[in-house]
Order: C-alpha cells, then sequence, then structure tokens
C-alpha cells in the first residue's frame, strides 16, 4: 500500500485538518498539543483488555479490583468477594474457613474475568453500558450468578461504566442519568451509621445499626459536615457516660458502646443531634437486620447476652407495636429489615401503617423475583441498594436507599 493509498485510507488528510482549524479557532497557545488531544478525541474508544487482580476491603476480607483498558484510558473499580451471600453473613466474614473459600472464589473470578469476561468485551464501546453488561451476565447462567459471582461481575460493569462518562467527558452520575433516561437529576440524602450493634460489633445491642439522615442539608457537603459534626460530639458523649473504652467502632465506623437497648441508643443519637445544634435538621433510621435473632417466629432480642432474662423474646406482632412505639417517640423515618427474610406476611402489615420508610435487605437478598413480588404485594416500599464498593478507609458507614414503587424504582 502507498503512501497516498495509506492516507486515503484512514481519511488523514480530512481529520487532520479538521484538527488545525479547530486549533486556529481557539486560538490554541500550544497547537501541537491541542491537535494531538483533538485527534485522540476523535477516535473512538474501545475496549482492548480487561484485568483482575485480588486485593482486601477494609474488614480484611478478600476482594476484586478490575482496570478496564480501552485504547486511551485504563478505568478501575473494585467490589466485594464474589458469589458471597447477601446480609449478614458475607459482612461477618470472620473465621479462617469463611475466608479461605472467599480468597478461593475471589481466585476464581480473577481467572474468569482476565480469560472468558475480557474476550467477551474486547471491541465493545464503554458507552454502551446495556450490552457490556448483557455480555457479561451471559457468561453465567447461573440464577444468583454464582459462577462468576455478582459483586466480581460488579466491578467490571462499574469500570466500564467510568469508561464511558469519561468518553463523553461527563461526571459518572450523569452518565448513569442519561443511560436510564433521567434528564434531571438530585442528590440523595445520606444515611450515616453512628452505632453499631447485632452482628456487626461486640456489645449487647441487638439491632445492627443506628443512622442519622441530615435531611435539613442545602447540599451535599453541608450534610455530610452536619452528619461528622453529629458523629463527634456522639463520641464525647459516650466517653463522658461510659468512659472511653466504649468509644470502640464497629464493621460499619459507627460506634459500639456496650448497651442493649434500643431506645438507649436511639438516646444517645438525640443527645448528640441536640449538642451540634441540629434539632429537625437529622431524622433517624434504623437497621434491624431481624433475621440474625429470628428464632422460629420469634425473635430474642437477648440473642448477644449472656444472662438472658426471658422478658425480650417478642412475636412479630410485638415487633410490630416496639416499632409503632419508636416512630411515635423518636424523629425515626426510616426502618431496615424489621423482620426474618422470609416473613413476609409482618413486614407487609407494618409497611401497610405507613409509619416510615420500610426498607427490605434480607428479605429481597438482591434477587429481581422477590423484588417483584414486594412492590407487587407492598411488603416493603425502599430498598438497600447495596453496589459494595470498597472503601479506602474504614470509616462512618454511608447508606443509600432506593424507593420502591409500582413498575419502577426512583431515587429519594
Amino acid at each position: 500500500m502507498s503512501v497516498q493509498e495509506y492516507l486515503e485510507k484512514h481519511l488523514l488528510p480530512r481529520k487532520i485538518e479538521e484538527a488545525v482549524n479547530a486549533a486556529v479557532r481557539a486560538k490554541a497557545d500550544d497547537p501541537v498539543l491541542f491537535i494531538s488531544t483533538h485527534m485522540r478525541r476523535a477516535a473512538p474508544t474501545v475496549i482492548t483488555r480487561v484485568c483482575a487482580r485480588q486485593i482486601l476491603d477494609s474488614r480484611g476480607a478478600p476482594a476484586v479490583e478490575v482496570d478496564l483498558h480501552t485504547n486511551k484510558a485504563v478505568h478501575r473499580a473494585s467490589a466485594a468477594g464474589p458469589g458471597a451471600p447477601e446480609g449478614g453473613a458475607v459482612d461477618a466474614v470472620r473465621d479462617a474457613e469463611k475466608r479461605r473459600l472467599l480468597a478461593r472464589a475471589v481466585a476464581d473470578a480473577v481467572l474468569l474475568i482476565n480469560g472468558k469476561v475480557s474476550e467477551a468485551l474486547v471491541g465493545m464501546d464503554p458507552q454502551q453500558q446495556a450490552q457490556i453488561d448483557q455480555a457479561i451476565m451471559d457468561l453465567d447462567k447461573a440464577h444468583h450468578k454464582t459462577e462468576i459471582g455478582a459483586n466480581a461481575m460488579l466491578a467490571v460493569s462499574i469500570a466500564a461504566c467510568k469508561a464511558g462518562s469519561a468518553e463523553k467527558e461527563v461526571p459518572l452520575y450523569k452518565h448513569i442519568a442519561d443511560l436510564v433516561g433521567k434528564s434531571a437529576t438530585t442528590l440523595p440524602v445520606p444515611a450515616i451509621t453512628v452505632i453499631n450493634g447485632g452482628t456487626h460489633a461486640g456489645n449487647s445491642l441487638p439491632i445492627q445499626e443506628i443512622m442519622i439522615l441530615p435531611v435539613g442539608a442545602k447540599n451535599f457537603e453541608e450534610a455530610m459536615q452536619m452528619g461528622s459534626e453529629t458523629y463527634n460530639h456522639l463520641k464525647d458523649i459516650i466517653w463522658e457516660k461510659y468512659g472511653s473504652d466504649s468509644c470502640n467502632i464497629g464493621d460499619d465506623g459507627g460506634f459500639a458502646p456496650n448497651i442493649s437497648s434500643i431506645t438507649e441508643g436511639l438516646d444517645l443519637v438525640i443527645a448528640a443531634i441536640d449538642r451540634a445544634g441540629f434539632n429537625g435538621r437529622i431524622k433517624l433510621a434504623i437497621d434491624v437486620a431481624a433475621t440474625d435473632f429470628c428464632v422460629g417466629k420469634k425473635y430474642d432480642l437477648e440473642f448477644k447476652s449472656a444472662k438472658k432474662s426471658g422478658q425480650n423474646f417478642k412475636t412479630a406482632d410485638d415487633m410490630i407495636e416496639m416499632y409503632s412505639h419508636l416512630c411515635s417517640e423518636y424523629p425515626l423515618v426510616s426502618i431496615e429489615q424489621p423482620f426474618d427474610k422470609d416473613d413476609w406476611e409482618h413486614s407487609k402489615k407494618f409497611t401497610t401503617l405507613e409509619l416510615c420508610q420500610v426498607v427490605g435487605d434480607d428479605l429481597l437478598m438482591s434477587d429481581p423475583e422477590r423484588i417483584k413480588r414486594a412492590v407487587n404485594e407492598y411488603t416493603c416500599d425502599a430498598l438497600a441498594l447495596k453496589s459494595r464498593l470498597i472503601p479506602h478507609r474504614k470509616g462512618s458507614g454511608i447508606r443509600h436507599f432506593l424507593k420502591l414503587e409500582q413498575g419502577m424504582l426512583n431515587f429519594e
């Protein structure tokens, strides 16, 4: 092939002329840099390979990290171990055997991503998120995506999404909004964990988390500032009341004072909100994680206590009465997993009271069929969205919820 034929085949004269004209119009100080950047942007972006590796998450558990290479850049994302069960079981991966099995699952997922997944995605446009996700899912025929692992697949998907937003030169949230056809976007209110209990802490508090929601903030930055100030005032209050050894933190960064009463924990948080000067501007939420202490059809609120009084073994109807009382006495606007994962009856019964937002977690198991059932039967009205991204360091946990509506999911 002659030089002229090569130039004409790739339309180089026209492309170079367009780049030069753009540099002249922009009056670029460095025309060579401008032209090279312009030419780079003009070239279509394609995925060239996907590389995965094992990392450790903030709790020291094996996890997957992915580098998605394009012909222009590298985009990285990470997620919790592949194929890990939802809820408390994955959050409490502590013993050596579970860690060994999870490490093996991560190693297997790494091999699959570096092989089959990478081969399937090479040459694809990272802006075509739906096609990329479908290509990944087609490689794993298991119902719960256990061959590659849902979380490992998620890491690849997030990395591709980052590549797509970079190609469009828009923020990631804007790219995601475009993908789902949303022109207007609203930042969610963060749910910040401030007290841990349940299987996430070594105290006697039965419920897993107490969270604060800075609903009175003007923007996300102010919401996080309000959360930070309240969190630190809470530390002072716990120190003053229980001593310095009660300021240790649980798995999600909330304090873990040795309390056993839900109301005692809520009172501590209310005192911190008051001391921070945010009365009326911060609401409360709790994650009960009731599956962890459901025994038969009853709930043992003393499941962590060495000396059980026998007075806190409650029926599901007793739990509804307790939640109703908490909603009337405290600015409690959200309760997550208030009943066992298979107790659809009482979850629906409580949700229909409309006392607060009822968030499904173990009830839904991130399973599309269970989510559809919850929507149709009004068993809960929100779900916990678990992207399971790995934080750079351990701190107060931040959660986001999706509102469940008939036939669709909307951010609230």
